[in-house]
């Protein structure tokens, strides 16, 4: 949720924020909404300040009329008792006043909320201009020694690639038509060392993370209320790609959501809490199940382990003061946490700023790393594929738009610290998503017999395997 005095004060920078992040949305009628509503506030505590003002004359005005009540007759009688009667019927008539006003106001609200919900936090000025991922500008790549991005794979390693589905079929490690039985399109099933090895990279992620990053690891949940999808700005842009499980038919009060990351828990977990400064930055991990509709995805990667409906992923949130160069500072930390894991891994990939049209509603800033698959890409004249980067990572610089959608904040000083308190600042990035980074794996690994040999550092966490097949 953007900050409305902000909004107020500087219309234009969000009118041409949601512009170049291709968001319709009407901010100028947000605004007028918003006016109506403070003039009506403004209406309404002007009169409870007449109501508070008659409250504490009303008595004695009452008990001077009383007594020339007393002696009065004739039309000086009829005059005193109607000013009397006046008197008693103010009250009531200001309360009747100030009940309207608060219909009034309570009818605005569902219009002022659903488009105040809709308007996209700004892009940083320093996030380039463009309306889709084809206009992202890459910041850099890095490959392991021995691998030429100019040349082909076979160039490369000597023999014709295979695809990560031709891998895993040779060595039984994913099970697709039994896992489209069960559950119906871009739906599998891990075997053997295909569940091992996918085991293997969420231990190994969530131990770097944990054991040399100092994040906190925490389990949380996978299905939430609406408000936590809500509260970290996944709806309601984002409600067509969620799942949802309808309990308010079955009289189970209200629906429940099943969650796309990790980041929904994490940040859940301090919604409308303020949080002591001293304990900021508050850094978490975690792995989580996810769950995506992938929706308006039809004929996109339908094959393989590339976009399916559930996986699992170690997400990494920070949660700190409302400072942007610090926030500049985490986003740099988080990035550098998934290179060097990847570096490790030995996996080719590249850095991608996102362009505006890039960025999705919450995000003033997002950089997403791209694996190498050789498997992707268009095939040549003998059905070869060209191999192609593809999406692994996501790194969001967020400022407080989820926080304040949370209500989450923080007291300058600690809870004994005054002044008022602030809105925290949270970023995120996937740390390993997988089945999904199981695909450079197998492919970037895959040795000229199809055996494939497996990344030292997931070595320990396979029972010191080396190679499968």
């Amino acid at each position: 949720m953007i900050d409305l005095k902000a909004l107020r004060e500087n219309p234009d920078r969000f009118i041409d924020g949601a512009r170049k992040k291709g968001v319709a949305v009407d901010i100028a009628r947000l605004l007028a909404l918003d006016a109506e509503r403070r003039e009506l506030g403004a209406r309404q505590e002007a009169l409870r300040a007449e109501q508070n003002r008659l409250s504490k004359e009303i008595g004695p005005k009452l008990g001077q009329l009383t007594g020339k009540l007393k002696s009065a007759s004739g039309d000086d009688k009829a005059a005193i008792e109607a000013e009397v009667a006046e008197i008693k019927a103010a009250p009531a008539r200001l309360k009747e006043d100030i009940q309207a006003l608060e219909q009034r106001i309570a009818s605005l609200e569902p219009e002022f909320n659903e488009i105040l919900l809709r308007v996209p936090l700004p892009p940083d000025a320093d996030v380039p201009v463009g309306t889709s991922s084809d206009d992202n500008v890459e910041i850099r790549r890095w490959a392991p020694n021995g691998w030429d991005f100019g040349k082909s794979f076979e160039a490369n390693r000597g023999f014709k690639p295979r695809t990560h589905i031709e891998l895993c079929e040779m060595h039984g490690l994913v099970d697709f038509p039994r896992g489209v039985k069960i559950a119906g399109s871009r739906s599998y099933i891990l075997t053997g060392d295909g569940m091992r090895l996918h085991q293997a990279v969420l231990r190994f992620a969530l131990d770097f993370m944990t054991n040399e990053n100092g994040f906190r690891p925490l389990s949380v949940p996978v299905l939430v209320r609406e408000e936590a999808m809500t509260g970290t700005g996944f709806f309601p842009a984002g409600r067509d790609q969620a799942y949802q499980i309808n309990e308010a038919d079955r009289g189970g009060g209200y629906d429940m959501f099943l969650t796309g990351t990790g980041e929904v828990g994490l940040m859940g977990l301090h919604q409308d809490e303020i949080l002591d400064e001293a304990t900021l930055p508050l850094r978490y991990v975690t792995v989580s199940t996810c769950f995506r509709r992938e929706a308006g995805a039809a004929g996109k990667d339908t094959a393989g382990l590339y976009r399916i409906h559930q996986f699992d992923k170690v997400e990494q949130v920070v949660i700190d003061v409302a400072d942007e160069s610090k926030s500049r500072a985490h986003h740099r930390d988080m990035i550098g946490f998934v290179e060097t894991l990847l570096q490790r891994l030995e996996l080719p990939y590249r850095l991608l700023q996102c362009c505006t049209g890039d960025l999705g509603v919450k995000n003033a800033d997002m950089v997403d790393i791209e694996c190498w698959m050789p498997g992707r890409g268009e095939p040549d004249a003998n059905g070869v594929p060209s191999g192609a980067f593809g999406e692994t990572h996501s790194a969001s610089r967020l400022y407080d738009y989820q926080c304040r959608r949370l209500n989450m904040r923080y007291r300058p000083g600690g809870e004994t610290g005054k002044g008022p308190t602030t809105f925290c600042y949270s970023l995120n990035n996937t740390v390993a998503a997988s089945p999904r980074i199981l695909i450079p794996i197998l492919e970037m690994h895959q040795n000229a017999d199809g055996s494939v040999t497996i990344p030292e550092p997931l070595r320990p966490y396979m029972n010191g395997q080396a190679r499968i097949g």
